[in-house]
């Protein structure tokens, strides 16, 4: 029960987060929107800041385990690596990006839960490499020919979404200079063959 409320207060959160921004919301404004006291509110988190850092915590966690998910399916595996980062940016970045504060919230995402966002983007990349890696041994892909590791070629994957993410606001654009962009890598670590072959 006490779960469910904590992620009742969450939810609202984010909603009224989105409504205000981060610097105009206050514990007042959440605590009206969840239909409970300010109090009440306090007995949950004991300031703004731990309910937001509360917040990215969850949404992070959820989209980790989207990212599982989608790497535990079927095929190759630059289309799972790749469905895999759109399921774990999208997920972080839905509400957040349709609101008038999404640049606000972004700002405060990285300077309130810049540990946060560290963590889980580290775990996002090792499971990236994990899974690029388990294609490696299978001879799904080969890295020797540009001189990289599975690792390697996870954090350049995150960093161009990443480096995507700051040129435009629009996801189809995302979408679209991505899978450009795994073309690109798929040609560079593909065995002799082909991927698949």
């Amino acid at each position: 029960m006490a779960d469910d409320r904590t992620g009742h207060i969450l939810d609202t959160a984010l909603t009224v987060f989105s409504q205000y921004g981060y610097a105009k919301t206050t514990m007042q404004d959440v605590a009206r929107a969840a239909g409970m006291s300010r109090a009440g509110l306090y007995l949950h988190f004991a300031s703004k800041e731990d309910l937001f850092r509360a917040g990215s915590r969850r949404a992070h966690s959820r989209a980790l385990g989207h990212v599982d998910a989608a790497l535990a399916e079927r095929g190759d595996v630059l289309s799972r690596v790749d469905a895999a980062m759109a399921a774990y940016f999208e997920e972080l970045m839905a509400q957040i990006s349709s609101s008038v504060h999404g640049r606000e919230l972004f700002d405060a995402s990285l300077t309130v839960t810049g540990d946060i966002v560290s963590e889980a983007n580290a775990a996002l990349a090792a499971r990236l490499a994990s899974a690029l890696d388990a294609a490696a041994t299978a001879g799904e892909v080969q890295f020797s020919t540009a001189d990289a590791t599975a690792e390697d070629i996870a954090l350049l994957l995150l960093a161009v979404v990443d480096g995507l993410k700051k040129t435009s606001t629009d996801p189809a654009v995302w979408r679209e200079r991505r899978a450009l962009f795994l073309r690109l890598m798929r040609g560079a670590i593909a065995p002799p063959g082909g991927i698949g072959s």
